[in-house]
This record gives structure tokens, C-alpha cells and sequence, in this order.
């Protein structure tokens, strides 16, 4: 190349290293071959050099842990893969003048993936679906997970993200600086293995899931039930915490108390009037007990063959006598189940959030392994023998993400020309999209970090 070209690529690679860690395990073979020609087993053909710089394992800086909602909610990244030119660096480097140097369309990131075993062609086909299926159970799980983060911790809903973690960093820099998880996921396995032991693995987060949470939310939900009693306007509420036992006429074989709620304007027609609403009201036995915005609580005793006709005329006069029979017990037991479900509740919330910490972590590592595993399976279809690809995670510039796909398709194009075709038909042609399922020259999936819906 021109001294020109190879100053601009030096400085594209210096600013890249700035960008993320070195590179662990992106391939770099120098020939590759069509994939249907490789119908025999090709498994252990999968022997790369060695020799590439190890990994920064450096912790992030504290203040990249705690992002702010909006940050995360905005954050979308698009995984792609190219073949190798005479090295994958050189894939590395033209992508990144080309997006990042030249146009500042992306900030862009290597995503290193290591030796897996390739196997044959008819697994790698079979795999394709299969990792498409399960990139979206795990991405379903990520979510559930999160959302019932924000469920649970309720009023502490901005303490959410600092709770939304993977290996203890926040999300844009554990993909950002992603490395594969050699103990979680031995890469001596078969792809097909590995892709199981995900399954596994998520699949016993989201049992776990529904059963923790169908005990918590049943324990919420017969709190909320008892408290929901205590509150609203004196005709609805419960009006156990309000009476004493002193306002009651008890353990009389001819005498009850009633409960009556008069609106606040008829309070002066009430007390000139409740004694002759019925016959053997005891008089002056009504007392305010007590009040809301709108109404008055008062009791009135009288014998108990009149409070039929007492509640008639009482209604017709715009009182209304609530049903409420005074027992000590009951409102005794009401009180202490209050204070059991209360102080379960808060047992149970210290080690659901834990929980839930956790096994986000987990779930969300698994999906970007998922990821991870999508493209190597897809580069080894496209690109073919010998393995020769470079894996590289762009953060679009949200504004110019209609331009980036531009400049991608006419740095790939040539990779395949019917999708580059399809791709600039869509261009050209308003209102005519893609198909849902999203094709492009190159080898792409999106990982889209919109974890939480509000509420």
C-alpha cells in the first residue's frame, strides 16, 4: 500500500486499541474455501496461530459501572462478520477507517471468539436454526429477568441499573469487552454441546424464575389486598382500624350498634333526625367517631327487631349504614396476618433482588454467548474452509445508522450480490423493507441492550 494508506490504517489501529481489549481469539487464516464443497466431517480443523497478544483483564473504571436508564435504553450494537483479506487484521483496519475514522458512523470493537470445533456441514446447518431459536428464548429470559428487577424493587426503580449487571460491569462494557468463558463453556466441547448446556442453564433461570416469583407476587398480592381494606372513603374502606370497642353496645340481647356514614353537608339533619327514623332508637346514643373529605362516621344504637326499617329510611335520607358486625378476635387476627405478610415480605425481598442479580448476570452472559456461537456457526456457512473471518461489534451512531448500513453494504457487496440487490432496491424504493428476518452481505445480528419496558 501507499505510505498514505499505511499511515491512515496505523493510526485506525492505534485508535482501536484505545477502543477495547487486544484481540483473543479472532481467526486468522489467509485462504478460505466454499462450505459446500466440505460435506465430510471437518471437525479439528480448527487450529489457529497462537501467537496474539493476551487480553487486557483489567477491571473498567468505577464510574463505568452506574450508566443512566437513558444510556442503556439507546444502546444498540450490530455484530458482524467479514472474511479475512491476506489477514484479519486488515479486515479489522478497513472497517474502521471506513465507519469509524472517516465518518465517525460507529464506534467499533474486535469481539474475540475462540477455537470451537467446526464439525460437518449438516450440524452446522442444523445448529443455524437451532441458535436462532435459542438466541431468542435466552434474549425472552434476559428480559424477564430484568423487568422483574424493576417489578420487585418498585419505588427504587432507579436503583434498577446499578442492580443490572454482568460479571460485575455494566452491560456496554462486558459486551464491548467481551471473552469467551472458557469454564462455563469448554470450547473442547462440540458446538452442539455447548449450545445445550446454555439451554440448560437458562432454562432452569426461567423455572426458577416463575416459581420465585409466583411465591412473591402471591405474598404481595394478599398484602396489597389487606392494605387496599384500609384505604378510600369511609363507605368503602375497612373500618376495623378506625372503631373501639367503646363504640359498640356488646353482648346485649336486645340492643345493636350500627355504623352509619352521613356526607359531611347532612351532618346537622342527621343529628336532628336519626332518633325518629325508626321506632326504638335509643336517644342521643349517636357520636361522630370519625371523618374523611366528603363524609362522617357515626354510630347509633337501637333495638335490633328496628334495623330494617332504620336502614330504609336511613337510605332514603341519604345515609348509609355500612354492614360491620364488632369482634375482637377477627379484628385481632386481621392486624396480626397484616404484620406477618409485612414482615415476610421483607424477608423475602433481600434475597429475591440477590437472586435476581445474579442469574441476570448468568442469563445475559449466555445470551451473548448464544451470539458469540451465531456467528462463528454463520461465518463458517458463508465464508467457508479454512476458518477465516474477523468478528467485529459496531455501537452505531444513532443518527446515521441509515448511512452505516449504506457504507456497509458497499464495503461487503461483493460478498454476495442478490442481498447487496435486495438491499439497494429497499434503498431506492420508499416503503419497500426488509423482511423480518434480515439479510445482508455479511454476517450480522443485533444485540439490542432495550432490556426494560416502563411502565
Amino acid at each position: 500500500r501507499c505510505p498514505e494508506a499505511e499511515a491512515e490504517a496505523g493510526s485506525a489501529q492505534a485508535r482501536a486499541a484505545q477502543l477495547t481489549a487486544p484481540d483473543q481469539g479472532s481467526c486468522c487464516w489467509t485462504t478460505a474455501g466454499d462450505v459446500k464443497r466440505h460435506s465430510h466431517s471437518i471437525a479439528g480443523q480448527t487450529d489457529r496461530p497462537t501467537d496474539r497478544p493476551a487480553a487486557a483483564s483489567a477491571p473498567p473504571p468505577a464510574h463505568t459501572v452506574h450508566r443512566s436508564f437513558t444510556y442503556l435504553r439507546m444502546t444498540e450494537f450490530w455484530l458482524i462478520s467479514a472474511p479475512g483479506e491476506k489477514t484479519c487484521q486488515q479486515t479489522w483496519d478497513k472497517l474502521n477507517v471506513t465507519t469509524s475514522r472517516s465518518n465517525n458512523l460507529s464506534t467499533n470493537f474486535k469481539f474475540a471468539i475462540p477455537d470451537l470445533k467446526v464439525g460437518t456441514l449438516d450440524v452446522l446447518v442444523g445448529l443455524s436454526d437451532e441458535l436462532a431459536k435459542l438466541d431468542s428464548f435466552v434474549e425472552g429470559v434476559v428480559k424477564k429477568v430484568a423487568q422483574y428487577m424493576a417489578d420487585v424493587l418498585e419505588d427504587s426503580r432507579d436503583k434498577v441499573q446499578e442492580n443490572l449487571l454482568a460479571s460485575g460491569v455494566d452491560l456496554v462494557t462486558y459486551i464491548t469487552r467481551f471473552q469467551w468463558d472458557m469454564a462455563k463453556y469448554p470450547i473442547k466441547q462440540s458446538l452442539k454441546n455447548i449450545s445445550e448446556i446454555i439451554t440448560k442453564q437458562v432454562s432452569q433461570i426461567d423455572n426458577d424464575l416463575k416459581a420465585r416469583a409466583s411465591a412473591y407476587n402471591n405474598l404481595k398480592g394478599n398484602l396489597q389486598n389487606l392494605e387496599r381494606k384500609n384505604v378510600g372513603s369511609l363507605m368503602t374502606r375497612s373500618l376495623a382500624d378506625i372503631v373501639k370497642k367503646d363504640d359498640f353496645i356488646l353482648d346485649s340481647e336486645y340492643l345493636t350498634t350500627l355504623l352509619v356514614v352521613v356526607p359531611k353537608i347532612n351532618y346537622l339533619e342527621w343529628e336532628k333526625t336519626y332518633e325518629t327514623l325508626a321506632d326504638m332508637v335509643v336517644p342521643r346514643s349517636s357520636k361522630l367517631i370519625s371523618e374523611d373529605n366528603d363524609s362522617g362516621l357515626y354510630n347509633v344504637t337501637l333495638f335490633r327487631k328496628a334495623v330494617d326499617d332504620f336502614r330504609l329510611k336511613a337510605r332514603e335520607n341519604k345515609f348509609i349504614v355500612r354492614d360491620f358486625q364488632y369482634n375482637e378476635e377477627e379484628l385481632k387476627a386481621d392486624k396480626e396476618e397484616m404484620t406477618r405478610l409485612s414482615t415476610d415480605k421483607k424477608k423475602q425481598f433481600g434475597p429475591l433482588v440477590r437472586w435476581l442479580k445474579v442469574n441476570f448476570s448468568e442469563a445475559f452472559i449466555a445470551w451473548i454467548h448464544v451470539k458469540a456461537l451465531r456467528v462463528f456457526v454463520e461465518s463458517v456457512l458463508r465464508y467457508g474452509l479454512p476458518v477465516n473471518f474477523q468478528a467485529m461489534l459496531l455501537q452505531p451512531n444513532k443518527k446515521m445508522m441509515k448511512k452505516l448500513r449504506e457504507v456497509l453494504n458497499d464495503l461487503y457487496k461483493h460478498l454476495d450480490s442478490s442481498a447487496a440487490a435486495i438491499i439497494d432496491a429497499a434503498m431506492d424504493i420508499p416503503g419497500l423493507s426488509l423482511s423480518q428476518q434480515e439479510y445482508y452481505p455479511y454476517v450480522y445480528y443485533k444485540i439490542d441492550c432495550n432490556l426494560l419496558e416502563f411502565k
